[in-house]
Parts: structure tokens; C-alpha cells; sequence
């Protein structure tokens, strides 16, 4: 990769945004075949000591970078803006054409936050997409873009009280369409439990279910009361207030009998679900274990007889969960709303 530069000290965004559209005059002036990449923007507001890690996270999203980041790095006291602007491009061959991406790094003060769209309008891209990610909360950065922000990008983990997250969350939905990486955590463990009761004779246990139990990293309980609560509202099941002190358990009313709810979290040390187990009354259950390499799944049949097989490939990890997060800016899951809900009511 090549990468064109520009920096400037104590400039304004009418000059980001100048340096923007002259170093694209000036590489397609010099190739044709280079076009700027007109996809999705992607606004990062960071803590300045944070920069380079959330750096080397957006590095690692693999092919869903964004067209144009702007990662703006918060620094206490700071009066000025500072910025850097760097166009990264490979050179085509033949008749190909090559897509140049673009990264903005903007050093900046925490009193600029609540006057933030006026910096960053005129930098993003025109009539695309912009996704807004705040890692280190920032709420007054979140308010003051919601005026150009299509999305919002949040990982409600990131919060030690589920409740609080999710209520932000749902607050946020009333703004923007909202991709939560706590909610992408979940998704091999839905796909796979919806894969489970896929086969037409398996169908009808659905509705037999009378426990399910989600066990997770200390700091995922989100994502656990996410999963509960995908589970409750693709079943139509009622969800009351889970109670405990960091476990929760309580129960969901099915149309005809309750259903046990159990999040426990365990010692992983990855972010995300350690386990997921359903039951009905009969005997039969099916088991989610992570494992080496994917998942470990175990089944019990109602006369006893227990079968396991291993799921590959099932765990994106942090960096693929993240370049999930990107992707689905230019999405729209239906499934996500409706969990919500239920999971808020778990959480009561």
C-alpha cells in the first residue's frame, strides 16, 4: 500500500477538508485508475492516551474498513485542533481500477465535544452513510453528531450495569439505527441454536422449552440478557425482572408455563458468552460450550442418550466482531429491536 500524507498544526476543518480534496485532485490527476472509495464514514471519538489502541483495532477489521475514518482523540485542556490526513491506496494493473481509502486523525479538546458537528461536517464524506462509534463514552460528542449520524456504533459491554447500557441503547434507537457489538457477540450462538431446531420434527420443541441458561464473561452480562432476550422475543414469551447479586436468574411466562432463565457469568477471559444450554421438560437439552477452534456442542435425547460434536469456525473474535460492526452500518437487523426490549425487561 501507498499512502499519500498532510498535517497541520493548530489548523480548522475548512482546511482538512481542503487537504482532502487536493490530495485526491493530485493522486487521480496522477492515475486515473485511483477513485476514492464512497461507501460509508466512519466518526471515532477517542480518549488522546486510547488513540493508538482503537487505532490497531480499526486495523485489524479486515476488509470492511470504512471509505473515510475520522478518529478524533480527546485530550483534557487542549485548545487547538491538530490534524493528519493520510490516503492509502494500491496502484492498479491492467484495466483495473484501484480504490483509495481515506483516514483522518484529529487532536483535539474536550471543549470542542458539544460543538462537534461543526468540525466534522465539512470533513466527512457527502451522501454516504456516517456511522458514529464512541468507545470511551462521550455522550456530549454523541448528542452533538446525532445530526448527521445514520448510525451508532456501541458495545453496551462496555457498561457494568447491563440496565444502563441497554436503556442508552434504546434511547439511541430513537435517533439512529444502532449496531451493538454486545449484540454481535451473540450471533454464532443464535445462528447455531436456530440451526438446532431447524429439522421439522425438532420444531415443536421450541415451544416446550422451560429452561434456558446463558453463562458469560463477567463483564458480557449484556450480551447474555441480549441472547435471553432474542430468545423471548422470537418466541413470545413475557420477560419479568431477572434478580441477584452479579448472577441473575428468574423466569419468562410461555403461553402455557414459565420458563427458568439463568445468566451466570465464569472466569473466561475473552469478552462474550461462555455457554448456552436449553432444556425441555421431557429430558431433552442442548448445550453451546466454546471450545478450541469453535463451539463443542453437546445433546441429550429424551431417553437418555448423549451425543457431542464440535461447531469450527464459530468465534469471529474482537478484531472480526468489530469489522461485523462496520458491515452491518450498511445494514438493517429487524431481530435486534424486539430483543432489546425483552432484555430491558430482564433487566427490570
Amino acid at each position: 500500500m501507498s499512502e499519500d500524507i498532510w498535517n497541520a498544526r493548530d489548523t480548522a476543518p475548512e482546511a482538512i477538508d481542503s487537504a482532502l480534496r487536493e490530495l485526491l485532485r493530485e493522486r487521480h490527476a496522477a492515475n486515473h485508475a485511483l477513485v476514492p472509495a464512497r461507501v460509508l464514514n466512519l466518526v471515532v471519538v477517542v480518549d488522546r492516551s486510547w488513540k493508538g489502541e482503537i487505532a490497531n483495532r480499526l486495523e485489524r477489521v479486515g476488509r470492511y474498513h470504512a471509505s473515510r475514518t475520522v478518529l478524533c482523540a480527546v485530550e483534557p485542556g487542549r485548545t487547538t485542533i491538530d490534524a493528519r490526513v493520510v490516503m492509502s491506496y494500491e496502484e492498479p494493473t491492467g484495466d483495473a481500477l484501484g480504490v483509495i481509502l481515506e483516514q483522518v486523525e484529529i487532536d483535539l479538546g474536550d471543549e470542542h465535544l458539544t460543538n462537534l458537528e461543526s468540525v466534522i461536517d465539512p470533513i466527512v464524506a457527502a451522501e454516504i452513510p456516517t456511522m458514529i462509534w464512541c468507545p470511551h463514552g462521550h455522550i456530549e460528542a454523541i448528542n452533538a453528531l446525532l445530526g448527521i449520524a445514520d448510525v451508532i456504533l456501541l458495545d453496551s459491554d462496555d457498561e457494568p450495569e447491563p440496565a444502563l447500557a441497554l436503556a442508552r441503547a434504546a434511547e439511541l434507537l430513537g435517533s439512529a439505527y444502532v449496531v451493538d457489538l454486545a449484540w454481535l457477540r451473540t450471533t454464532p450462538w443464535r445462528e447455531r441454536l436456530a440451526a438446532s431446531f431447524d429439522p421439522p420434527e425438532r420444531r415443536q420443541l421450541l415451544w416446550q422449552i422451560c429452561t434456558v441458561a446463558a453463562r458469560h464473561q463477567a463483564s458480557s452480562a449484556a450480551s447474555a440478557t441480549l441472547l435471553a432476550g432474542w430468545l423471548a422475543s422470537r418466541l413470545d414469551w413475557q420477560a419479568t425482572p431477572l434478580s441477584g447479586n452479579g448472577d441473575l436468574h428468574g423466569v419468562a411466562h410461555a403461553h402455557a408455563h414459565d420458563v427458568e432463565v439463568s445468566l451466570d457469568s465464569s472466569d473466561q477471559v475473552v469478552p462474550g458468552l461462555t455457554g448456552v444450554t436449553v432444556a425441555v421438560r421431557d429430558g431433552w437439552s442442548l448445550s453451546l460450550d466454546r471450545a478450541s477452534g469453535g463451539l463443542c456442542a453437546r445433546r441429550r435425547e429424551r431417553d437418555g442418550t448423549e451425543t457431542s460434536w464440535q461447531v469450527l469456525g464459530a468465534s469471529r473474535g474482537e478484531g472480526g466482531i468489530l469489522g461485523e460492526g462496520v458491515r452491518q452500518a450498511l445494514l438493517r437487523d429487524p431481530t435486534y429491536s424486539p430483543a432489546l426490549a425483552c432484555a430491558r425487561a430482564f433487566c427490570g
